[in-house]
């Protein structure tokens, strides 16, 4: 299983960005999610998260700009990002808990992924 993060890139402050955390493999099921944020100097925080049943939690700093979903067919957790500011220029993670099949058992089994994480550069 992998989780790969895309969608980054470079827009003008109050522009807007879509992420996509995409689990792949031998995905059985993809469940919590949550997105993180590393800017420069600073530590990891929390950005946004989404249950397994689609129950959103945001960090105070992006609601109402932010918006959390995702689409459990395509094992695939969206992060759309509107009205942009400078600082939220950072490298974004997604994380995520994923159930697996193992071959050799047919059981599943359940771990935790991280994704590589996509820059977002905001200009002001």
């Amino acid at each position: 299983v992998q989780l790969q993060a895309s969608g980054g890139g470079l827009v003008k402050s109050g522009g807007s960005l879509t992420l996509s955390c995409a689990a792949t493999g031998r995905v059985f099921s993809m469940n919590d999610v949550t997105w993180y944020r590393q800017a420069p100097g600073k530590e990891r925080d929390l950005v946004a998260g989404i249950s397994g049943a689609g129950s959103p939690t945001y960090a105070d700093s992006v609601k109402g700009r932010f918006t959390i979903s995702r689409v459990n067919s395509m094992n695939t957790v969206y992060l759309q990002m509107n009205n942009l500011r400078p600082e939220d220029t950072a490298v974004y993670y997604c994380n995520a808990d994923v159930e697996s099949i193992i071959p050799r058992t047919g059981k599943p089994e359940r771990k935790n992924y991280w994704g590589q994480g996509t820059l977002v550069t905001v200009s002001s």
